[in-house]
């Protein structure tokens, strides 16, 4: 789902509302950027500038001091593309999901790599780049928003550059243009890779670029990354969805599920944790179905491959914690949860969308599987990790919902006991069969149920976080994470379980991707508050790199096919792991 608009390395608050498209597209000097002229970039000729080809292909080097970058010398001792004497600089704004997130990381070491700089805090960026999301209407209005707000000073700097990307632009394409033909780029989900040169080619030609590729080019993780964290990362395990619910537009935008091989996810996320990070976050649509599309033909299907790979996760020596996200209830088996439990370093956390707890709902969303089922897995979830975070997705007001489908979900809700929800109000998608039922709901409707069901989940998250006051727990401290941290002279983090912790460091001096231990004191329905001390603090390689300002800089992975000589681990599909 949607969630609120974050930014490589800044938070973007809210803009003004967009601007008459009319009177911007009226009053737009076409001299500057042809309207509605569209170039695919096949048409560009080849003798025209192209922006030099990553050489980022290979290993993922380990943590990179931003100064050894400037000077020219890469992780693994390569020269580095030349640097223009005054580096354009960039700004990669985020909506969406952790998969968006993950892209934007890749974007922003793409333009590092091609010789960009990150634009400083509160400076104005020579390209600002829009990694959207078209799950809700609100990130529609969202970009458009933000590309209203951008178009005075694009008017009045014609060589700044915007480019959108991500599944909005995979699913307006060309419309992008026609609404903001400010705009100098738009590319698609398949094709991130293209962003600098898709720059490049409009800065020569003053004509806007458009590529929209249908199918997969390349995995998102054999693009260079420029990562915000020291101490956690972001690993995609898949790409795409072969689900077809009825309210979710991200399949036609995603295309259908490919998995990586297990040896490049397991090589990855090695190569990360000697880098110094201590938690990964294994991503993908349906984590569940992990094993049954590999790019690699060689690979046989394998529907135990997911829980493997966990096991083999927990093999790598200096990995912390392991997170993932997220699965689908219809193909959530018992191994996955034998595999959580046993494998220490996999967080006692689950998320898991239920979206509806009423039946009749779930077959009408085409979600495969039914109240009795979530709620058995759970039961399943608890009994193999009793301190278990259980957490969801749920939406109201889904075409044809009943008083009587929504009280089901209440009553789920109560008998799961989450210990927090992400609950969403259901937004009609052009595009999904769902927009075409009958039996849309008044907003009035809506807003009533949704304010019941929010009600209900934080008195349940409450009362889970009061039962942990007096209890210790491990926190991951983290930079970003506590909007209120400097007035309240604390620190944040996340505790094993994933539940946000706000804790006094006292005199210790603690640092983000340091571990510390502390008694937790009070509670909130979304936090927990724990002002008795730091009991125990373990300073981490992670916390090194944060206060020496180094960022994750990772050179790319192998996409497609059998690393040569990757070794076949016991327990493991062919080419699993060393």
């Amino acid at each position: 789902m949607c969630s609120e608009t974050t930014t490589i390395g800044h938070r973007v608050q809210g803009v003004p509302a967009a601007l008459a498209v009319g009177q911007q597209d009226n009053a737009w000097p076409s001299k500057t950027i042809p309207r509605n002229t569209i170039r695919p970039v096949e048409a560009i000729p080849s003798d025209e500038p192209r922006t030099p080809r990553s050489p980022y292909h290979g290993p993922v080097t380990s943590m990179v001091a931003q100064d050894a970058a400037a000077a020219g010398v890469t992780g693994d001792g390569a020269a580095a593309p030349a640097r223009r004497a005054s580096a354009r600089t960039y700004r990669v704004r985020t909506f969406g999901c952790q998969m968006n997130v993950h892209d934007s990381e890749r974007l922003a070491g793409l333009l590092e790599a091609a010789g960009y700089r990150r634009a400083a805090e509160g400076a104005e960026a020579d390209v600002v780049v829009f990694n959207t999301c078209a799950v809700r209407e609100n990130a529609d209005n969202k970009l458009y928003g933000n590309l209203s707000h951008l178009a005075p000073r694009k008017r009045s700097n014609p060589d700044m550059q915007i480019a959108v990307g991500g599944c909005l632009a995979q699913k307006d394409r060309d419309a992008v243009l026609r609404r903001a033909p400010w705009v100098d780029v738009v590319f698609g989900t398949h094709n991130i890779g293209s962003l600098p040169t898709l720059l490049e080619r409009a800065r020569h030609n003053k004509v806007a670029q458009i590529e929209i590729a249908e199918a997969l080019q390349q995995f998102p993780s054999s693009l260079p990354s420029a990562r915000e964290s020291a101490y956690a990362a972001w690993v995609s395990i898949s790409v795409g969805c072969n689900n077809s619910c009825t309210f979710c537009i991200v399949p036609s935008l995603r295309g259908k599920e490919v998995d990586r091989a297990p040896a490049d996810i397991l090589a990855e996320v090695r190569s990360l944790v000697d880098a110094g990070v201590l938690e990964v976050t294994l991503l993908g649509q349906n984590v569940n179905s992990y094993g049954v599309s590999f790019a690699d033909p060689e690979l046989p299907r394998n529907r135990g491959a997911f829980a493997e790979l966990l096991r083999a996760c927990g093999r790598i020596d200096g990995l912390e914690r392991v997170r993932f996200t997220s699965p689908h209830p219809a193909e959530f088996t018992d191994d996955v949860i034998d595999a959580m439990a046993q494998t220490p370093n996999v967080c006692p956390a689950l998320h898991m969308p239920l979206q509806s707890g009423s039946d009749r709902v779930l077959r009408a969303m085409r979600r495969s599987y039914r109240a009795e089922r979530y709620l058995g897995i759970i039961k399943r979830v608890r009994a193999a990790m009793p301190h278990a975070a259980i957490t969801t997705d749920l939406i109201v007001g889904f075409p044809g919902e009943t008083e009587k489908d929504f009280e089901a979900t209440l009553d789920v809700v109560r008998q799961a006991r989450f210990a927090a929800a992400f609950t969403f109000q259901y937004s009609k998608r052009p595009g999904t069969p769902a927009a075409k039922f009958d039996g849309q709901l008044p907003k009035a409707v809506v807003q009533e149920r949704y304010e019941r069901l929010v009600a209900l989940q934080e008195r349940i998250s409450l009362e889970a976080n009061r039962a942990l006051v007096g209890h210790t727990v491990e926190v991951l401290v983290a930079t970003g994470e506590g909007r209120k941290d400097t007035a309240t002279a604390r620190m944040s983090g996340r505790a094993r379980d994933g539940r946000l912790v706000h804790f006094t460091a006292g005199e210790q001096r603690v640092r983000p991707g340091d571990v510390i231990t502390t008694a937790v004191t009070g509670a909130a329905p979304h936090h927990l508050i724990a002002d008795a001390g730091v009991l125990t603090h373990r300073r981490t390689r992670a916390g090194d790199a944060y206060r020496a300002g180094q960022r994750g800089v990772g050179l790319g992975m192998p996409g497609i096919g059998r690393p040569v000589g990757a070794a076949h681990a016991v327990g493991c599909p062919a080419g699993c792991g060393q």
